[in-house]
């Protein structure tokens, strides 16, 4: 039998952190070992109880999430963070991304929605959805003054040329935000093969998961952001 999934919980309203346990705690495979209500606790509880995924809150006193996300991330590799937030664009949430997070999971989320968001995460395949991908891309071009290809007089090495043909194919399809069920019916292989090529490819690049290699792409000038299904 699979071990389940090892949960955080970190929001500084215990109403909130109680919904949360009571959703969660519902399902077989997911159980909740903690509970923080700042960042700094959230720290204290990662060292300590080690989980598999933290739910993290932004806005929280003291010691925000952040700071908190950064420091977890750093620290406690193997743990992955799920951002809590209240709107899909608070500019709080997107510089959780940047810490390291591996999501976003909007408060107001439905119970479905919750549960499948931490099972992604957990396993890696944390597909943003297209309209969250565009977002997300348009809020890191704003900070940094805009993302352009490497010009052919700059000698930028490419980490993706230790990908093979058909691991770049899954690449591009993951910067387009397609999840592996969507890269499956793309290129025409099961969805079991994409799992396989989607570890390879964050393996080699060294991405932490999916948004990241997103990002990774995009920087690097190998999907045009039209390639992007618009928001709606």
């Amino acid at each position: 039998m699979t071990s389940p999934i090892r949960l955080l919980l970190v929001d500084d309203q215990e109403l909130i952190r109680l919904g949360f346990r009571m959703v969660l705690e519902a399902e077989p495979d997911l159980v909740v070992i903690g509970e923080a209500p700042d960042g700094h606790s959230a720290i204290a509880q990662v060292a300590a109880l080690q989980p598999d995924l933290v739910l993290m809150d932004i806005r929280m006193p003291g010691l925000d999430g952040i700071a908190a996300t950064e420091a977890i991330v750093r620290d406690h590799p193997q743990t992955r963070v799920l951002v809590l937030t209240t709107f899909d664009l608070d500019e709080y949430a997107f510089g959780a991304i940047r810490a390291g997070a591996s999501g976003f999971l909007l408060k107001d989320a439905q119970r479905h929605e919750m549960i499948a968001a931490v099972r992604a995460v957990h396993r890696g395949d944390a597909a943003l959805a297209p309209r969250i991908t565009r977002m997300l891309l348009e809020h890191v071009t704003a900070q940094s003054g805009g993302i352009t290809a490497p010009s052919s007089a700059e000698q930028v090495d490419d980490p993706t040329g230790v990908l093979t043909e058909r691991e770049r194919e899954v690449f591009l399809e993951i910067a387009r935000g397609l999840t592996n069920a969507e890269i499956a019916q793309a290129l025409y292989v099961s969805e079991s093969t994409v799992k396989t090529h989607v570890g390879r490819v964050l393996a080699k690049l060294g991405a932490r998961d999916r948004i990241h290699a997103v990002i990774l792409a995009h920087r690097l000038g190998l999907v045009d952001d039209d390639a992007l299904p618009p928001g709606p």
